[in-house]
């Protein structure tokens, strides 16, 4: 009885482990800054919108699991540079693609926290929230190269991001 459960086990284990892969993803982006999605009534202490009108890039690093080649589920860490205003951003990143070919379309989504340093004193922090639609293609079994865009919600701003990503 205890063989059976030990072979049970080990093939349970190498079924499930062959069914999820360790991933990372390395994005670069351009952002457009859109309109602010929040309007201020000036006060004495108000210095301007955390951003108005800076347009921006980001360098992302993701680290997660992939599920049965179809969903990637992760957490990231990126650098922000809005025209001389840097910044950073932690944030979890799910990704879902519907087919298994060598180019396929994909849904994404970030959600997490960015902090700037804007003209305020110890800058800004705020929710990010990032939908996204993409084009994935296969290079080989473990490489892939994206391309990706959706809009983008933080800092009192509406921006649109194109990133350009390698997940192996």
């Amino acid at each position: 009885m205890k063989n059976i459960l030990s072979a049970l086990f080990v093939l349970i284990t190498t079924m499930a482990y062959s069914q999820i892969d360790y991933q990372q993803k390395i994005e670069i982006g351009y952002i457009q800054y859109k309109y602010n999605t929040e309007q201020v009534d000036p006060g004495p202490n108000w210095k301007g919108y955390n951003l108005h009108g800076e347009n921006g890039i980001d360098l992302n690093v993701i680290n997660g699991l992939l599920f049965k080649k179809k969903i990637f589920a992760g957490i990231g860490a990126g650098y922000l540079n809005f025209e001389g205003i840097n910044g950073f951003s932690i944030f979890t990143d799910l990704q879902y693609s519907p087919f298994k070919t060598k180019l396929t379309l994909f849904l994404n989504l970030k959600i997490g926290y960015n902090h700037i340093w804007n003209q305020y004193k110890n800058g800004t922090g705020s929710t990010l929230i990032n939908p996204g639609l993409g084009l994935d293609y296969r290079l080989t079994e473990k490489i892939n190269i994206y391309l990706q865009s959706g809009y983008l919600m933080t800092q009192q701003s509406l921006l649109i991001p194109i990133r350009m990503g390698f997940r192996f």
